[in-house]
């Protein structure tokens, strides 16, 4: 198959060595709803890639098709060098999946859990190293219904890397976090994926996909219509910024593609002394999501 352009722009081979996914002209309908229209996709091996959308734009049923658990109607997708949609137990014992939630086995202690699902794998990691792995090694003997809500979604990682996994998927894993919680959970996911396991996350926090992505590619309508680095995705990294500061009479404001030759005016008139309320910034990640999504505000 001759090479392709992608979302992200960059030419490549669509069913690469290198990709741990690849997807190319993907497509599943609902009755007369194009849920997924023609989505063209790659993660590399080794990336934590975060997939953003709204509710109903694909993105669910496109991660579905990519774990196996639906079929697609059209369209070539590569998992781990494996159809999903013609994978046998040993490709899917080189995935993990965490999904939203897991209200199962709330009688039974974490590490019974943990041992119970290290069974359902043929190389399965030491349960007792797992339990560590994600934090909860003191609550290894605590029933799962007494874990708070970032405990228990620790123990669904620890689920889903039991098996040692080369593919991860991360289906909105910090719903409902305190902000504490929150940022504990990115430690582990950064962990993961320096020990090398590769990442798809789907998440509505935007600066959670910026802290933890290498890659965002945004989907809407049943298509991508980026792919880029979080700090570059709708040309962020190129936009007008906007420089800030408080005059005697009041705050003001200005928006300049050259920040810098402007800050520099800024300091002639106030004579080198220091410039009250000074901020540079450009849009954020959300504000550019926004805007690509439809829903500027």
């Amino acid at each position: 198959m001759p090479a392709i352009l992608s979302a992200g722009f960059d030419i490549v081979d669509p069913m690469s060595s290198e990709a741990a996914i690849e997807v190319v002209g993907l497509r599943k309908a609902y009755g007369d709803h194009q849920a997924v229209a023609g989505v063209d996709l790659r993660v590399d091996k080794g990336e934590v890639f975060a997939l953003l959308g709204p509710n109903g734009a694909g993105k669910t049923t496109t991660v579905e098709i990519l774990e196996g658990y639906r079929r697609r109607d059209a369209g070539e997708v590569s998992v781990l060098g494996v159809d999903p949609a013609k994978a046998d137990a040993a490709w899917r014992a080189r995935i993990g999946i965490v999904l939203q939630s897991t209200n199962q086995f709330d009688n039974l202690r974490v590490g019974e859990v943990v041992r119970l699902f290290a069974g359902y794998y043929p190389d399965a990691e030491d349960p007792a190293v797992v339990v560590e792995r994600v934090g909860l090694t003191a609550k290894a003997g605590a029933a799962v219904h007494t874990l708070s809500g970032g405990q228990r979604r620790r123990l669904d990682v620890a689920l889903g890397i039991i098996g040692r996994p080369e593919l991860l998927f991360l289906d909105e894993p910090t719903t409902g976090f305190d902000p504490q919680a929150r940022r504990e959970f990115w430690g582990l996911v950064r962990n993961l994926a320096a020990a090398g396991t590769t990442i798809l996350l789907t998440t509505h926090y935007l600066d959670e996909a910026e802290e933890l992505a290498d890659r965002v590619g945004v989907i809407t309508a049943g298509q991508v219509v980026e792919v880029a680095t979080p700090a570059e995705l709708g040309g962020r990294s190129q936009a007008a910024a906007t420089v800030s500061w408080v005059e005697p009479d009041g705050p003001r404001s200005a928006q300049t593609d050259t920040p810098t030759a402007f800050v520099r005016q800024l300091v002639s008139r106030f004579g080198g002394a220091e410039i009250p309320g000074l901020s540079v910034t450009r849009p954020t990640l959300e504000e550019i999501y926004l805007k690509m999504i439809g829903e500027e505000r």
